[in-house]
């Protein structure tokens, strides 16, 4: 028997159902670098593959048999700990609230420059001459490539070198002994790049080329050089097709250092924030909570410019004068320079930049000063809510209904949770703040397990605009056909001629929505996914806004063969192309998903329209929301039906939160503003309350509804999303996960409270190839609950077929 210090090692690339702490011992030369928090590399499985892990625990003077077959880790990569205590605390809690492995939550946590990937390192061996005389041509060429690199390359770099798909080149010359294989850590850090491509040979001297390879060239001949991604866009291809042309020779792919894109101004003398008397009110309010020995939440409910960003600052001032730290959160739409510039501006290098237009680089630099202490303020999107303060007092969440916050991905995380785990750790004070506050946060309010504090009234001199509701079905009646009404458009030209500015919302891109055949019914769908194809006029393309897929523009039905094909559907696309026939003298903004292809396009276009640059901005919800511009007297909302008729329960919630944040987008200056909202449906009490801007009216309604249907805050809503590439396979997978969900509540005696709905196909029911079904569980997300579903899921993991996988969210956004 034997003493040594054993570790716990979460260990990447683990499956869910083989997730957990892995022990290891440590050897002597290593124990006193070993420390918890500490990244490690370690033997894996049978191969006793090299892979990395984080260390969770560590045992001093654990007992050792020498028939305990326990392995040694191999290195220690870090040379302090990344993870403090508190960290380490919020990667269990995630594993166990959000049904992801160990690792998958440890990535989270660290900024993506830290993260370590193990890759295969090919290295050159001394063999005779005999030996080399036996290589085959291309075995040789892989000797001649190693050489080059100095006698050493990743796997995967020789393999694209040398256009090899499989690996038997490597294997054979591994049995030979001419090159010999290692696993190790490689940093995922580099300055950010753009990939362009330009051609290589005229388009005079080309070979042979697929339709999709002669897009490609097509474009390039005519622009000469552009981004990659472009080049797909407008081609309407995938990057595939580009990267086979460059293997080809045909073109050049070569990358180009972008630049961070968030330009802050210098740290200026702080000025004294001057409050009105409604935000004094709210201010101490809000201080007594902060000054609680406990941990508190409180709701700050404030109209739409009521001044909730000068609180914020006064609060932070008052953290960091009492020694403490503070987070700043705010969805990715509302992160522009206009807000990060207000803190940077006050509190200068103490202030850490949490964002993803910031370079790799420039990312470490800021996780570091939050780290190391030098920074005591972070203020980002929904990734800040990890920076790694010590001492927070104060973690602020603006605009806390935003869809932003809750991760798409595992681990499937509310930035909510997770600033409220951390609050209870400091003792510290969360504030959430809207003007169209989450319904579970309000009823959280109102029921008195968060404080509850209201501005009724906007900032100085500043009033709500007044709201015009245009009935579209009557436009139709007197031959409007197009997008505006004759309100808008007479408000438009009123704007225009005071040198004022407008903001058009319309939530939809592309140019029409789908296309379709009048003479038979046939509809272009994407053959990947379950839906139908958008036209992009900008790249004349079909496209699939879910897998990518994108087709030439047809000239004629597939199945008929008719030519007069009929265009359904208004996107931003077409809207600017109406807006700009109206207005031809008028510069006018288009901001969408298309537009915003490159890193800074957003914040250039936000940053010229704030300049007087543009006359009209035109974009989807991205313009709608955390955007302060004086000029804007007028708001017009183009489809405010939209999002209302989904299946999802949080329909009206999502269209009430997005009509009265776009209307409060007017009269936040000196001037009056007025909002023109066009719709089907004037007599919708949803369209009616938001036009209004009386949230308490749509509270009213809508928390009576939930209390009804047993919906959030009267219950936690958890998805199980089941996926396969056979409709069958995915069907019967479902049905057996439905089944030990049901057969394991009846062993527990019904100690479990569940409403099961499903399974049943999802609204979009396949999407990139794969099949999609989904159980939807009404319950209470207690331990109790957490450990029952995590059983079910190791039992049908244990027997289930290997292509299908399952996902957990709970809480999602929509379970749709």
């Amino acid at each position: 028997m034997r003493y040594s210090v054993v570790v716990g090692v979460a260990i990447e690339k683990t499956v869910y159902r083989f997730d957990k702490p892995f022990d290891y011992s440590v050897p002597t030369e290593l124990i006193d670098v070993c420390k918890v928090g500490c990244r490690v590399t370690v033997p894996f499985g049978r191969g006793n593959t090299k892979r990395q892990g984080v260390v969770l625990y560590l045992s001093n003077g654990a007992e050792i048999t020498d028939n305990t077959k326990m392995k040694n880790i191999i290195s220690v990569i870090d040379k302090k700990p990344l993870l403090t205590e508190e960290l380490l605390g919020i990667v269990k809690w995630l594993k166990a609230h959000t049904f992801c492995t160990y690792y998958d939550a440890v990535k989270t946590l660290l900024p993506f420059g830290l993260n370590i990937k193990m890759v295969s390192m090919l290295r050159l061996e001394d063999v005779s001459a005999e030996t080399l005389a036996t290589l085959s041509k291309i075995e040789n060429d892989a000797v001649a490539f190693l050489r080059k690199k100095g006698g050493c390359s990743e796997k995967n770099t020789l393999l694209n070198a040398l256009n090899l798909t499989e690996e038997s080149v490597i294997n054979n010359l591994l049995r030979l002994g001419v090159i010999s294989i290692d696993r190790t850590a490689k940093q995922n850090m580099k300055d950010p790049t753009v990939s362009m491509a330009s051609l290589l040979i005229p388009s005079s001297d080309l070979p042979k080329l697929t339709p999709k390879q002669k897009a490609v060239v097509d474009f390039l001949d005519e622009v000469n050089t552009a981004g990659v991604k472009e080049v797909a866009y407008y081609a309407g291809v995938s990057q595939a097709v580009i990267t086979a042309l460059e293997k080809k020779g045909i073109l050049k792919i070569f990358s180009v250092p972008v630049s961070p894109t968030l330009s802050l101004t210098a740290p200026q003398t702080p000025s004294e924030i001057s409050l009105t008397a409604e935000q004094q009110k709210a201010y101490d309010k809000l201080l007594i909570d902060y000054n609680s020995p406990t941990a508190k939440t409180s709701l700050l409910y404030g109209v739409t410019g009521s001044g909730k960003t000068s609180i914020f600052l006064k609060l932070v001032d008052h953290t960091i004068s009492s020694g403490k730290s503070a987070i700043v959160m705010v969805p990715e739409i509302a992160l522009t320079p206009q807000t990060l510039s207000k803190f940077k501006a006050r509190y200068g290098d103490k202030v850490a930049v949490f964002h993803s237009a910031m370079s790799l680089g420039a990312r470490m630099e800021e996780w570091k000063k939050a780290a190391s202490g030098s920074a005591v303020v972070a203020i980002g999107t929904r990734s800040a809510v990890f920076a790694p303060l010590n001492n927070v007092g104060l973690i602020i969440m603006d605009e806390e209904q935003e869809h932003t916050y809750k991760s798409e991905q595992s681990p499937r995380f509310h930035a909510r949770d997770v600033a409220n785990i951390r609050c209870k750790y400091h003792s510290a004070m969360l504030l959430l703040a809207s003007a169209t506050p989450s319904v579970e946060s309000y009823c959280h309010a109102r029921e008195g397990r968060y404080g509850l504090v209201t501005l009724k009234n906007r900032y100085g001199n500043a009033v709500l605009p007044s709201v015009v509701t245009v009935d579209m079905r009557q436009e139709l009646a007197v031959g409007n056909t197009g997008i505006i009404s004759r309100a808008l458009a007479h408000e438009l030209v009123k704007t225009i001629e005071n040198k004022k500015q407008a903001i058009l919302l319309l939530n939809r891109r592309g140019h029409n929505t789908y296309i379709s055949c009048p003479a038979c019914g046939h509809v272009f769908n994407c053959e990947n996914c379950s839906i139908s194809l958008t036209y992009h006029s900008a790249n004349n393309k079909l496209m699939c806004h879910y897998c990518g897929t994108a087709h030439n523009m047809p000239e004629e039905c597939p199945d008929c063969k008719n030519k007069k094909l009929r265009f359904s559907g208004v996107g931003t696309q077409r809207a600017y192309e109406e807006i700009a026939s109206m207005f031809p003298n008028s510069k006018i903004l288009r901001l969408d998903a298309d537009t915003t292809l490159t890193r800074d396009a957003f914040e250039k276009g936000l940053t010229a329209f704030a300049k007087g640059e543009y006359d009209i901005m035109l974009g989807t919800q991205m313009v709608a929301k955390g955007l302060d511009f004086p000029n804007v007297t007028l708001v017009g909302v183009l489809s405010a039906d939209q999002s209302m008729h989904s299946d999802d329960f949080r329909a009206f919630e999502r269209t009430f939160s997005l009509l009265t944040q776009v209307i409060g987008r007017s009269g936040r200056g000196s001037e009056p503003g007025i909002a023109i909202v066009q719709t089907h449906e004037p007599e919708n009490d949803i369209i009616e309350l938001a036009c209004n801007q009386d949230y308490d009216g749509f509270y009213s309604t809508e928390i009576l509804t939930r209390r009804l249907m047993i919906y959030p805050p009267y219950c936690d809503i958890v998805m199980l999303g089941v996926s396969a590439v056979g409709s069958e396979i995915t069907r019967l997978a479902a049905v057996k996960l439905f089944e030990l969900i049901k057969n394991a509540l009846e062993k527990r005696n019904n100690d479990i409270k569940m409403i099961i709905l499903g399974p049943t196909v999802a609204n979009v029911p396949r999407v990139n190839s794969k099949y999609r079904q989904r159980i939807i569980l009404k319950t209470k997300n207690t331990p109790k609950f957490r450990e029952f579903l995590h059983n079910v899921l190791l039992d049908f993991y244990a027997n289930s077929d290997k292509t299908v996988s399952v996902f957990v969210d709970v809480n999602p956004e929509s379970i749709i």
